[in-house]
């Protein structure tokens, strides 16, 4: 028989089945959407990170910088000048008003290869003129305040980022010294003068680290919605294959080989995957260009990651998509595809035989699931680090997935013997032999289900720890930033008399294990002996702190550097004893904490900007519009807690949105898959029923209790997911979180929720239930009659 005949054959199966090909084509294109929609937004971020640093093309540059972490002096950059070296001036910092960060350069001296300006078409006398201007992104450019100098939009920068001639910068920024050196490639091997390092440019590869744990996180609940939608897959490609083993054995008695068949049902696979999957990949680009503003303010507040709000089409996403819509449906049919290779040539048409093929395979499964379990449980006590975390969840969830069908046994086992009465036993026995059929629908409802619980808990108890730390945090009732050291010293002597206390707020930039880290100065105040948010502290923690004998470290650096109280950390100007950890959520790097006069001495060209105000909170409002009329400040100038926590609340609740949004979609594909299951079983459970309906049962009787049947199910999965759920919210907090952003949270459960998640659960159910419950209602008689005249 030609390949082409015998691939016609098969495809005819479709033509008469269009509601099993939908279900499959669905299962797989939604499956495809949400993880071709996750890479495209991971993909647009990376794009962004490597836009940036190209633009800045400083990826491949030497830079000097000074040991300290403190500004290089004009001098010293003046001598390094005069004695022949080809270094070029940098400055950087946020720049005031804007959410910009400004970077100043000197066009006459910087590196032919740092690439920042077209100098065919760069106005250079504009450029460095007194009053200069700033090249900005167009993006950017449309929301620049109108008091900075005049600015030209440039589409080779990328968003987020200002460019300006050094002297402007300095002059705009209030901050005096040079943030480094630049030198060109061939000045590499040249040793840095003393008081000087070499550093290599990392900003680029800091934000890449930062949000590898995030672009992580979506990546897992792409993955997890993939393989819930392929449950509907598997399941539609299961019944297709039992519904056609008549037809393979007369394909095997015309002479088609096992091996011809199977590779003829793999093209019809792949053919049907890469329909789907170019559908999946369209609805993807829908998704990610409908969340992807949410990834960008996410990644904005939580890492300074400029991304933009728009959406290409770029080719290694959609090809993945591709390829894993023809990996999935692969992946799916294996097992069928297996049995079928194996299987002796007139078995594939008897029942018997396909049984016990699935009987063995169940065996396999529950051991594969009891196996995973083992794995979770070992990787919990003794992984270390994010992708044994992800291991846990991967093995914790696809274990109890692959035993919920012999939970649910157990449940409707102990609940038919419980049962009073021949019509609850037939009922309870009836939904046990429905769970080989619907249990992979259950499996991906347990899943959805399961996620639901486990990050919503885990969002809960993020948001619940965060709004009391950050009380803690905020105990000062206005901050204020001022535009330069002279400002501020104003500000500050106009409002001694008008406040109880001016904190200031001051840090400085460092290295520490080779990562950037933060150091701030805390004054010994009431407001931070009362308030700070300690995690472990001495006694005497203040009373070192304050005397200059000690520091505060931030949980992050506590846990990434295996710290303990007491232990040693190397600062510039001499190491210092822990004395004290903090909680530090949001912040994904190193911070350390000194006394505001250590600070000072061992960081003395560090801006001192910003201060906390404690004022009498009736008074705030009134104070903090005296100072904005004062000194003319701009709104930002000059902010209340109550503002501050509103706007961190903001970026905390966007944050999460786009987890949220993922799980009421895989909610909406485990809905799905129970449909498509029950509509299937719905057409092949005449047989069943029809002795029943003999019996005296009505047929709206007999819809009824499968309508009941489906709701019965949902309740039982969603019994089995809650305890999943929280052992899922625990790995995300105790293991993921630690190892992904460096902090702990405690766990707390939120039974409101679940009451909720279990309104929805129902309501998902009665839908997927309700056109098999009309179908059946509706039956004829005839058809009941039909099976006792067929002889059966």
């Amino acid at each position: 028989m030609r390949p082409g005949v015998g691939l016609s054959a098969l495809l005819s199966h479709w033509g008469r089945h269009p509601f099993q090909l939908a279900m499959l084509l669905v299962g797989l294109s939604l499956a495809t959407a949400l993880w071709s929609g996750v890479q495209a937004i991971n993909a647009e971020a990376r794009a962004s990170y490597a836009r940036a640093a190209d633009a800045l093309a400083l990826d491949g540059l030497p830079r000097w910088a000074m040991a300290d972490g403190s500004a290089v002096p004009l001098a010293t950059y003046a001598d390094l000048r005069r004695a022949g070296l080809p270094v070029s001036p940098v400055i950087e910092g946020p720049l005031p008003g804007t959410d910009l960060r400004l970077i100043g350069i000197d066009p006459l001296t910087l590196p032919a290869e740092a690439q920042l300006l077209d100098t065919q078409t760069l106005d250079l006398q504009g450029f460095v003129s007194a009053e200069g201007e700033l090249l900005l992104n167009p993006d950017s450019a449309k929301t620049l305040p109108a008091d900075l100098p005049t600015s030209r939009a440039t589409p080779d920068l990328p968003q987020g980022i200002a460019l300006a001639d050094i002297a402007v910068a300095d002059r705009l920024l209030a901050q005096p010294g040079i943030a480094y050196l630049l030198l060109p490639p061939d000045a590499a091997e040249i040793a840095p003068p003393s008081g000087m390092v070499a550093q290599r440019p990392t900003a680029g590869e800091d934000i890449a680290r930062l949000t590898d744990s995030f672009h992580l996180n979506l990546t897992a609940f792409g993955l997890l919605a993939f393989a819930v939608g392929l449950f509907i897959v598997y399941s539609a490609i299961g019944l297709a294959f039992e519904q056609r083993r008549p037809m393979f054995r007369t394909l095997r008695a015309l002479g088609v080989s096992a091996v011809a068949l199977t590779g003829l049902l793999l093209a019809e696979l792949l053919l049907l995957s890469l329909i789907a999957g170019a559908i999946g990949v369209g609805l993807g680009y829908l998704v990610a260009a409908a969340l992807l503003p949410d990834v960008a303010a996410t990644l904005r507040g939580l890492y300074g990651a400029e991304v933009p709000g728009t959406l290409a089409l770029r080719p290694s996403w959609w090809l993945a998509g591709l390829a894993i819509s023809v990996a999935g449906t692969l992946v799916a049919a294996g097992q069928s595809l297996w049995r079928l290779w194996h299987l002796p040539l007139l078995a594939t048409a008897q029942p018997r035989a396909w049984a016990r093929e699935a009987a063995r395979g169940l065996r396999w499964q529950a051991g594969a699931g009891v196996t995973l379990l083992a794995l979770a449980f070992g990787l919990g006590l003794w992984g270390v680090g994010l992708w044994a975390g992800f291991g846990l969840l991967a093995a914790l969830l696809l274990g109890a997935a692959l035993l919920l069908p012999v939970f649910l046994y157990a449940l409707t086992l102990a609940a038919g013997r419980m049962a009073r009465g021949v019509l609850a036993q037939w009922f309870w026995a009836d939904t046990r032999q429905q769970l080989p059929g619907l249990s992979l629908a259950l499996m991906a409802l347990m899943l959805a289900l399961a996620a639901n619980v486990g990050v919503g808990t885990m969002v809960g108890s993020f948001r619940q720890t965060f709004t009391g730390w950050l009380d803690q945090r905020l105990a000062s009732e206005l901050y204020i930033t001022a535009r330069s050291t002279e400002e501020a010293a104003q500000m500050v002597d106009w409002l001694s008399s008008r406040t109880t206390a001016i904190l200031p707020i001051w840090s400085a930039e460092t290295t520490l294990s080779g990562q950037p880290a933060e150091v701030y100065g805390m004054t010994d105040h009431a407001t931070y002996r009362d308030n700070w948010p300690m995690l472990l502290a001495r006694p005497d923690t203040w009373d070192r702190l304050a005397a200059g004998q000690a520091v505060l470290v931030n949980e992050q650096l506590y846990r990434r550097n295996g710290l303990s109280l007491g232990d040693l950390v190397d600062l510039p100007g001499g190491a210092l004893p822990v004395a004290g950890v903090y909680s530090d959520y949001g912040n994904p790097r190193p911070q350390i904490i000194i006394a505001t006069d250590l600070l000072v001495a061992r960081f003395p060209d560090i801006p001192r900007l910003r201060y906390g105000l404690r004022v009498d909170p009736a008074q705030s409002e009134a104070l903090a519009q005296d100072l904005r009329d004062t000194f003319d400040l701009p709104e930002g100038a000059v902010l209340d807690n109550t503002r501050i926590k509103a706007m961190s609340l903001q970026v905390f609740e966007r944050t999460f949105a786009v987890t949220g949004a993922l799980n009421v979609l895989t909610l909406a594909v485990a809905g799905v898959a129970i449909f498509a299951s029950l509509m299937t079983l719905s057409g092949m459970r005449v047989v069943q029923l029809a002795p029943v309906w003999a019996l005296g049962l009505t047929k709206g009787r007999l819809a009824a209790l499968d309508f009941a049947r489906t709701l019965v199910l949902a309740v039982l999965t969603l019994v089995i997911a809650l305890p999943l759920g929280l052992v899922l919210a625990w790995a995300l907090l105790a293991v993921v979180n630690v190892a992904a952003f460096g902090w702990r949270l405690p766990m707390a459960v939120f039974p409101a929720d679940w009451l909720v998640l279990a309104g929805f659960t129902l309501i998902a159910a009665a839908l997927a239930a309700l056109g098999p419950w009309r179908r059946l209602a509706r039956l004829a008689p005839a058809d009941l009659l039909k099976v006792f005249a067929n002889g059966r």
